[in-house]
């Protein structure tokens, strides 16, 4: 049941993960190319894709419709003006990490589009983000399955807890993540 959902929807939960959010999904995407249910190197191209698409449509977003956005959502402001502050220190390094920052990832390319930022510097240093964290965090997740089956033997008698710990893991961390900013935001 599991190898066959995987098989079938592997690549496209990848895809959209990452398009969304991204770590978990990724990590996950790793694990299940360790136990040979994916290609790794598909996995990282997927992902790839995925957050490329993502945070280029946040940014596009930013850049057009931005500042209505932000009207309608007056939460968002104390976030925003983070991000801003952050990324008049230093613009290109916060577009090549942004999607190392937990809880920054999904308002970063927003804000960066109502910057000044010119779109074409914005989609060139986003490919290369993009690429860079594809392949360590899906090489982390592929590393994570690699340690695991070092300490249990095979890994694959496990595969349904291990993916089930890392997935509730992933959303235990998110609903915190949530919960703290609700409590910033007030």
């Amino acid at each position: 049941m599991l190898e066959h959902l995987i098989d079938n929807y592997g690549y496209i939960a990848i895809v959209i993960g990452t398009f969304l959010e991204g770590e978990t999904v990724l990590i996950l995407g790793g694990i299940a190319a360790k136990l040979d249910y994916l290609k790794l190197p598909w996995v990282i191209f997927y992902a790839f894709i995925g957050t490329l698409c993502g945070d280029q449509l946040f940014f596009l977003l930013g850049r057009f419709h931005g500042q209505s956005l932000l009207n309608k959502r007056p939460s968002w402001q104390k976030r925003v003006e983070k991000v801003n502050r952050i990324i008049e220190q230093h613009p290109t390094l916060i577009i090549l990490g942004f999607r190392f920052l937990y809880g920054l990832r999904n308002i970063t390319p927003f804000v960066l589009g109502m910057s000044q930022i010119a779109i074409i510097k914005f989609a060139i240093l986003n490919i290369i983000s993009a690429a860079l964290w594809a392949v360590i965090i899906g090489s982390l997740g592929y590393a994570f399955g690699h340690g695991l089956e070092l300490m249990l033997g095979d890994i694959k008698r496990y595969e349904v807890a291990i993916l089930g710990i890392t997935l509730i893991s992933g959303v235990f961390i998110w609903f915190i993540h949530q919960f703290r900013d609700s409590k910033q935001q007030k």
